[in-house]
């Protein structure tokens, strides 16, 4: 690199491949990796040094002195407390820079626990789950607090457990029973709602197993979870995704807003008023109604949907100008089932148009999902075993919805796709709705199920095996009898 402004520059890109960086001990790192990136903050890069693979932590920006010191500190309270963390083992600065950099000991064919969670099977999953909780337990024993608790910050070797970023580390003479609840419950609340639901009680018998806390239960922790998971959720879905950041780059004037995801950002998209349009024909279009207009467009190499929410007069107009647009809530929303794990069409793109302030057109663009819808699957599949176990996967995708506090709002036969392995895939998000209070979210909930249940009204056996796997999944039929499916 010819200077630091822009070797610091290069660090910030995810994926990027550096030959090497010089240190101001004459040392340098080579073959660099940029694996994380906080931009402006922290860089994690994958590298060698003196001949070994290890991981560089590079701390950028006026304080970066301080979050070096801090993510020392916390790696070396782990390594007191006996916790097993990669070593840390270097303290330099980038040549000619203040930038800080931690050298820590890279533990080879290792995966974090996120990819270990998605890969497992379910026996595997709830033990890892349950090693992780006993980790939390005896970081809780030792006084320390992750406050950084998702799945990707935990490393599985060996049925090893490394707990990584010191930076997250807090250290106290004596934790509150109130603080050891919430950050068990932050770690319990990135895994599956319905793990949780089948795990509880033994996840908290492996935790009072190192560490008893009087006030653990079930119905205090699913709480705290719940509480822990909507947070996380809308602060992501409602604001991150809306401004800069590693997954959506945005590009905003006065009158144009414009997030795409990073993921996409190579594509060469239509992103004006004009251009949109003119990807509307006649032999394109899949959906023509007076509140919104579908196409499916090629832009190369993906098959894109491009829905533009229509203004079907002067009054629909002005009670659209100043609320949210109907594209941004399924941009919102499609991010949000994403984090939460549920299937839905990949959110490529959001266009809205704006004069003098007030919301006009507005475009969200979606990977093309190629697969039939309920009606058409159940129509054109004869079987027997994967009808039932579609069933299942659908009843299943209503229940995690529930325990979720999410209403979908239009839950017809045409909004919910069936992928090749029978699992459901949810559509058309604009009406979704994650709700702070159990009262409204169970009337939409209610709502949901009646709608999703008229799709078969004329299809007896189907109706019949609908209920049958409603009653078996849902512990409590009180949801059941609101929505009128059960006496």
């Amino acid at each position: 690199m010819t200077n630091t402004s822009d070797l610091i520059t290069s660090l910030q890109v995810l994926g990027n491949r550096i030959p090497k960086v010089d240190l101001d001990c004459s040392e340098a790192l080579t073959k660099l990796v940029v694996v994380r990136v906080v931009p402006d903050k922290r860089v994690v890069s994958q590298c060698v040094w003196q001949q070994s693979v290890v991981f560089a932590k590079f701390f950028l920006g006026s304080k970066s002195r301080y979050y070096a010191e801090r993510d020392k500190r916390g790696a070396s309270a782990l390594a007191s407390a006996g916790i097993l963390t990669p070593a840390l083992l270097s303290v330099q600065k980038l040549t000619s820079s203040d930038v800080s950099v931690l050298i820590y000991q890279a533990v080879e064919d290792a995966l974090n626990a996120e990819q270990a969670y998605e890969s497992f099977s379910a026996v595997e999953r709830q033990s890892l789950i349950n090693r992780l909780v006993k980790t939390i337990a005896h970081h809780h024993r030792a006084g320390l607090i992750q406050t950084d608790c998702y799945l990707k910050n935990f490393l599985i070797k060996e049925n090893k457990i490394y707990t990584l970023d010191g930076d997250g580390v807090r250290q106290s003479t004596k934790l509150s029973q109130h603080k050891m609840l919430g950050n068990l419950s932050a770690l319990l609340s990135k895994i599956d709602v319905l793990d949780l639901e089948s795990w509880c009680s033994s996840l908290l018998f492996s935790y009072k197993a190192v560490n008893y806390l009087p006030q653990l239960n079930e119905g205090i922790i699913k709480r705290l979870v719940n509480k822990h998971r909507t947070r996380a959720t809308s602060r992501f879905a409602d604001q991150k995704v809306f401004r800069q950041c590693t997954d959506v780059n945005i590009m905003s004037s006065k009158n144009t807003f414009i997030a795409v995801s990073s993921h996409y950002s190579a594509l060469v998209l239509p992103t004006t008023a004009s251009q949109l349009d003119e990807c509307f024909t006649q032999t394109n279009i899949i959906k023509d109604g007076n509140t919104c207009t579908v196409a499916l467009v090629s832009i190369a190499p993906l098959r894109v949907v491009i829905k533009r929410y229509n203004v079907k007069n002067s009054w629909h107009g002005v009670s659209r100008a100043f609320r949210q647009t109907r594209a941004s809530a399924s941009w919102a929303n499609a991010h949000r089932l994403s984090l939460l794990g549920l299937a839905t069409a990949k959110p490529v793109a959001l266009i809205e148009t704006r004069t003098l302030g007030v919301n006009r057109e507005a475009y969200f663009l979606t990977e093309y999902v190629d697969a039939p819808d309920t009606a058409v699957f159940f129509k054109q599949t004869t079987d027997s075993a994967l009808r039932a176990q579609t069933v299942k996967h659908l009843v299943e995708l209503f229940y995690r919805l529930y325990l979720l506090n999410i209403s979908h709002g239009d839950t017809k036969a045409s909004n919910i796709k069936v992928l090749s392995d029978g699992k459901p895939l949810l559509i058309d998000l604009d009406s979704m709705r994650q709700h702070r209070y159990d009262f409204f979210a169970k009337k939409g909930h209610a709502r949901d199920i009646k709608r999703f249940m008229q799709n078969w009204k004329d299809t007896p056996s189907l109706y019949n095996a609908f209920v049958t796997a409603f009653k078996v999944v849902y512990v409590d039929h009180a949801p059941l009898q609101a929505a009128q499916i059960l006496e």
